[in-house]
């Protein structure tokens, strides 16, 4: 274990370090994952919104539902400690979902 607190990234704005730093390990440990959700949904919008620009789609995956547009892509939803894999698209101002499986570990 450090001995010395981690120095914080220097793109971070000082009143969010110095809420970190006041802050317990629970409550860190909750704005880790919080932050780590918030990142992966800002990632899926943005993927799903660089979709909606492109005028051509190639071609369907194999695994694709027929119910399930070509522009959709997969994103994994933590639900209860559990990861899954969802196909995700926009409709209109609207993100649709449609479960597509368990995310296993690969072993």
């Amino acid at each position: 274990m450090p001995t010395e607190p981690p120095t914080p990234p220097a793109e971070l704005p000082p009143d969010v370090v110095d809420a970190l730093s006041d802050s317990s390990p629970d409550i860190l440990r909750r704005v880790a994952a919080y932050a780590e959700e918030l990142a992966e949904y800002r990632e899926r919008e943005d993927r799903i919104a660089e979709g909606d620009k492109e005028e051509n789609v190639e071609e369907r995956p194999d695994d694709l539902p027929d119910d399930v547009p070509a522009k959709a892509t997969i994103t994994i939803k933590r639900i209860n400690d559990n990861r899954y894999y969802y196909w995700q698209w926009r409709e209109g101002d609207k993100v649709r979902s449609k479960y597509k499986g368990p995310v296993t570990p690969e072993t």
